[in-house]
């Protein structure tokens, strides 16, 4: 299962497939009455999250919509020390 981060209501899209992170997200919305869902994802990640994204709003749950979308880069520190900085996103998903 996709990792669902407490009350807040956030998936954290990473290397499982596509519909793992779908399945959470209409979870959260459906199961446990969220009104919003917050799906984050960090380099490579990114295009899986936007795909999780379009595929929960037009396939799954067609009156849900993108409130937000944020874009970043964090910095992170290598197994050597070196920093690394990584490209990030955020998509807000509202009822």
């Amino acid at each position: 299962m996709a990792e669902i981060k407490g009350n807040e209501n956030i998936v954290f899209v990473g290397k499982k497939g596509t519909m793992s992170y779908v399945l959470a997200v209409v979870t959260q919305m459906n199961q446990l009455g969220a009104s919003e869902v917050l799906i984050k994802a960090r380099g490579r990640a990114i295009s899986r999250a936007v795909d999780v994204a379009e595929i929960v709003k037009n396939k799954f749950m067609t009156n849900v919509k993108t409130d937000s979308i944020k874009i970043s880069t964090e910095e992170i520190s290598t197994d050597e020390g070196n920093p690394l900085k990584l490209s990030a996103i955020e998509i807000k998903i509202i009822k």
